[in-house]
């Protein structure tokens, strides 16, 4: 087992709090493995449900509390995989807290926008959320040491950090793993509960994004590519992050005039299925896109540490109309600070727009040497 970086806060949760625990991620990253471990562990009575399964979706959609009562009767905990599937879950889980304060519940789900808008009014002030993500380099850190992770990262960088893939001795398997999640399981909730009928233009979105990671892009020229209009672009790519595919970060200004906010980057949540999508698992050394693979790799592991550790910073890239770029900024705690990432050894200096404009802003490369003390 590699031990996730969220288990304890989970455990803290389920032992010193009555508030339901929500548990979001992508299909496959673990959420269902970690929940039963924790589970497994505890001196309850468990009722674990699967809400793939018909005969529980009709009782917990019913908002009926009598047959809510009689299927948790005799249990102390409620445990729901899948929660998403249920019509109405949020407003049947407040059913259940508000009448059986006694009753700790976990619930996963597999589509951050699907389990929102059904859990996030219902139960205000009666949830903590968790976000579960491909494994990450803390987390390995934990197994491994630098040396040893060092060995691993080529690895990292073909075939990204999907739990099941480290099964795998053969690089053949670790392929044929990776273009079966893409094909069946990352896009299904968005084909299914969007109800987006056209899904080769979602595939055709998506190698487009998978060839610009590191690079702005614009909804309009994507739109033109596509056939698209540039709404309904947009509307997709809102969708594919909020299935925990891809995520947007914004450009960071105090200066409009000067700096270029209107434009966003798109990177990808594991390199692996950025690598399934475009059908390159060619070793790092010998790609041509090694840096902006590299720093998507990068920023992806440094927002994981961030959530797991609950290190609050807002994320961005900065770039100004001449051409001063900086592909890393995070805000937060009063402070600024800029990053270049670099593949290899090689270090960069800051930008002279960068330090006249922000003097009090922090800078730092970070390259293969010392990438380690960035994600971790």
């Amino acid at each position: 087992m590699i031990p996730r970086a969220i288990d304890i806060q989970i455990i803290n949760r389920l032992e010193n709090s009555e508030k339901i625990v929500v548990l979001y991620g992508a299909r496959q990253v673990g959420k269902t493995t970690l929940v039963n471990s924790i589970l497994e562990k505890r001196n309850e009575k468990i009722l674990s449900i699967n809400a793939d399964q018909l005969k529980y979706r009709e009782v917990l959609s019913s908002a009926d509390l009598n047959q809510l009562r009689r299927l948790v009767a005799g249990y102390d905990l409620l445990f729901i995989d899948e929660a998403q599937r249920v019509p109405d879950i949020g407003l049947n889980l407040k059913i259940l807290h508000d009448n059986l304060p006694q009753l700790k519940i976990i619930a996963t789900g597999s589509s951050s926008f699907e389990l929102a808008n059904k859990i996030s009014e219902p139960l205000t002030g009666r949830i903590w959320t968790y976000s579960l993500f491909p494994v990450s380099i803390l987390e390995w850190s934990k197994l491994l040491n630098p040396f040893e992770l060092d060995e691993k990262l080529s690895e990292f960088l073909m075939f990204g950090m999907y739990p099941e893939l480290f099964r795998y001795e053969n690089e053949l398997d670790k392929m044929d793993y990776l273009r079966e999640l893409v094909q069946s399981f990352l896009y299904k909730d968005l084909l299914e509960l969007s109800q987006i009928k056209n899904s080769g233009k979602i595939f055709d979105l998506l190698r487009l994004l998978a060839h610009q990671i590191g690079s702005t892009v614009s909804y309009n020229e994507l739109g033109k590519k596509l056939g698209l209009s540039t709404d309904t672009v947009i509307s997709y790519i809102d969708l594919l992050e909020k299935v925990f595919v891809i995520y947007r970060m914004p450009g960071y200004s105090k200066n409009l005039r000067k700096e270029i906010t209107k434009n966003k980057k798109i990177y990808f949540y594991d390199v692996g299925v950025r690598n399934a999508i475009i059908e390159d698992f060619t070793l790092p050394e010998k790609r041509q896109d090694i840096g902006h693979l590299w720093e998507n790799f990068i920023v992806s592991e440094r927002l994981k540490r961030n959530a797991y550790l609950r290190a609050h910073f807002n994320s961005f890239f900065w770039r100004t109309y001449t051409g001063a770029e900086l592909d890393y900024v995070e805000q937060g705690s009063g402070k600024l600070s800029g990053f270049e990432i670099k593949w290899g050894d090689r270090m960069s200096k800051v930008p002279k727009s960068w330090s006249e404009n922000y003097p009090e802003a922090d800078f730092q490369t970070v390259n293969i040497k010392n990438y380690q003390d960035f994600v971790l």
